[in-house]
């Protein structure tokens, strides 16, 4: 369940991260399920589908689109510095119910907001200013709540690209971070000889990899003829429900 939940939560703008969270803290799990090692597991799932989904893309970029390959190594600096230095402070003080409703709320807002900055422009278009600005928000995206997609979608509004331009500008950004961000907590998991189930991983990568591939399918054709704004009212109905949660479990 936890696998099929990271699959679609990490590429629709909602936060898997607090999804990941939220589901265990809600329903009562606890052990494996309920520890940053078994997330380890479900974002490689979510990279083996974005690796597998953008490899054409990939094998443009590495030979034929350098300037756009630049670009996204660019944009990848920012989040890159965040994790190294705020990782862990996140993990240990951030991953709380309230930061994660003041996250959904907040970045909800401001992808309402960005739907009004909608232009045309082609994700060849992309300046490097545009890759600074993208990229200084998907380092935001550490805190739980924010979602990676959600707050470098909506930037990419803002800088007037089109809906899908920036939903793929920013799936291919999310790459090199997400591929980063697990082998650091992979050697980290390996140093500090933490015990692990295989199957349960092996069935979390799973899970997580197709219903992955699935959701980066169905938000590049959803963003032909809609809009951000249904996300954002499911990330105000979901921060109403933790709201509701913490009083009945207060």
């Amino acid at each position: 369940m936890l696998g099929i939940v990271q699959g679609l939560t990490e590429f629709l703008p909602v936060s898997s991260t607090a999804h990941l969270i939220l589901f265990p803290w809600f329903f009562g799990w606890g052990g494996t399920v309920d520890s940053l090692t078994f997330d380890i597991a479900l974002h490689a799932g979510t990279l083996f589908a974005l690796v597998v989904y953008f490899r054409k893309d990939w094998i443009d970029l590495f030979f034929r689109k350098k300037r756009l390959f630049f670009l996204i190594v660019v944009a990848t600096l920012p989040a890159a510095a965040a994790g190294i230095l705020f990782g862990d402070l996140v993990e240990q003080s951030l991953r709380s119910p309230y930061i994660i409703c003041l996250s959904l709320v907040s970045i909800g807002i401001f992808m309402f907001v960005s739907e009004r900055m909608y232009k045309h422009r082609k994700i060849e278009d992309l300046t490097l200013f545009d890759a600074v600005v993208i990229g200084i928000s998907q380092a935001v995206a550490l805190i739980p709540g924010v979602s990676r997609s959600g707050i470098t979608i909506s930037s990419g509004l803002f800088r007037g690209l089109e809906r899908r331009a920036a939903a793929r500008f920013s799936f291919l950004l999310s790459t090199p971070v997400i591929a980063g961000a697990t082998l650091l907590h992979g050697i980290k998991m390996y140093n500090g000889k933490t015990v692990y189930d295989i199957p349960i991983f092996a069935a979390g990568f799973v899970a997580s990899a197709v219903t992955g591939f699935a959701a980066i399918g169905f938000l590049l054709n959803f963003f032909r003829n809609h809009t951000v704004n249904v996300f954002v009212y499911y990330r105000i109905a979901l921060a109403i429900v933790i709201i509701i949660g913490l009083w009945l479990k207060g």
